[in-house]
């Protein structure tokens, strides 16, 4: 059964005129979404769900990830928006 959002254009973006499109080595360049560009779980560290390092500073390293660029995530994202709320209250 396709989510409510198959097919919709609210759900996939792409800017081929950006200087670093696909900016992930390995992209399918026909499928990646660039509608998360920043993707909006990097605040949930290392539960955002995706395939992240951390640099020995600490820094949090996405450019292994390609969750939120794939077009068949767009609902596994947005369903996380409820932790960020909460995670913005405390």
């Amino acid at each position: 059964m396709p989510e409510y959002w198959e097919g919709k254009h609210y759900a996939f973006f792409q800017n081929r005129a950006c200087e670093f499109f696909p900016c992930h080595k390995g992209a399918d360049p026909e499928n990646f979404n660039c509608l998360f560009c920043y993707c909006p779980l990097y605040a949930l560290g290392k539960k955002c769900g995706g395939n992240c390092s951390f640099t020995e500073s600490g820094i949090k390293d996405c450019s292994g990830c390609l969750v939120p660029h794939r077009r068949e995530n767009y609902g596994r994202i947005i369903a996380r928006f409820g932790e960020l709320c909460e995670m913005i209250k405390e």
